[in-house]
């Protein structure tokens, strides 16, 4: 079993940044693909930033150039940078732990075995 607990969401003006940490606990996290997903209100649970193990990333389209993921095995903590934050960015961003043997980034939620709990980024124009 794999625990997420992430942090770091809160309100911030449009045009700032904010970094969202995933901390993980009952494994490490040296294997495991990392992903980022949100889900705005009313829509669907939507695909934003992956890294696998071999440090490979993929971002969505809307987040290109802005957003950042890292993970840091020492700590067993993944990172979401995002900067140029707008208000269509707001959303219960969640992190996601993945099996290792998939292929490529993966950017589907039914792909990932363990989710945070989530945490709310408000972006406000």
């Amino acid at each position: 079993q794999v625990q997420l607990v992430e942090s770091g969401g809160g309100l911030v003006q449009a045009g700032g940044s904010l970094r969202l940490s995933c901390a993980a606990s009952g494994h490490t996290l040296g294997r495991w693909i990392m992903g980022w997903f949100r889900q705005g209100p009313e829509k669907e649970r939507a695909f934003v930033a992956v890294q696998t193990w071999t440090d490979s990333t993929a971002y969505a389209d809307s987040v290109k150039g802005r957003f950042t993921i890292s993970r840091d095995n020492a700590k067993n903590t993944v990172y979401l940078q995002m900067n140029s934050l707008k208000p269509e960015d707001t959303a219960v961003y969640y992190c996601a732990a993945g099996p290792d043997y998939l292929r490529g980034e993966p950017t589907t939620a039914k792909d990932y075995d363990y989710w945070g709990q989530g945490t709310q980024v408000t972006v406000s124009s």
